[in-house]
């Protein structure tokens, strides 16, 4: 298990890809809004979460945390990127992070797994709309939003459930 990985009795990976495959659970549920993202919930429990989002090209998150929540995404539609931050050193987890490099192109069937202390962002470069669906564990209480300042990141707004999203 990676470093800040978290400890869950969901494996976040198989259960995002188990999901992906159920096409009348998510399908009827794609949308598209012209002014941003699209997200629906799927499913929620105790331990974790699924979330269906819906990108059109030029859509995309800004820099973000999920609270301490550990998680696993897959590609269903379209191409995504993924741009990852990097600690800025390796000896201290709680430093600054830094913008690490141009992302890895995600395409359908893609899955990216990840633990609780992953910083990115995802934008969809490409010219058409694409779909995703995402796994955490536990569930989403809060996200932070950070901005890039000549590489760095800095903390913009901390996103609350049930009040920005």
């Amino acid at each position: 298990m990676s470093r800040g990985a978290q400890r869950t009795s969901v494996d976040l990976a198989d259960t995002a890809r188990r999901l992906s495959r159920q096409r009348t659970l998510w399908q009827g549920l794609v949308d598209f809004d012209p002014i941003t993202r699209y997200y629906a919930r799927l499913l929620a429990d105790h331990d974790h979460e699924a979330w269906l989002l819906t990108w059109l090209p030029g859509q995309g998150t800004p820099w973000h945390d999920h609270g301490g929540s550990a998680g696993s995404f897959v590609v269903l539609q379209g191409a995504l990127t993924e741009e990852v931050a990097g600690y800025r050193t390796a000896v201290d987890l709680d430093s600054v992070r830094r913008v690490t490099g141009p992302g890895v192109l995600l395409t359908p069937g893609d899955q990216r797994t990840f633990g609780s202390r992953h910083l990115h962002r995802v934008t969809n470069a490409g010219p058409d709309p694409a779909v995703s669906l995402h796994v955490y564990a536990p569930r989403l209480t809060s996200m932070t939003n950070y901005r890039a300042v000549e590489g760095l990141l800095e903390v913009e707004e901390q996103a609350e459930v049930g009040v920005d999203w």
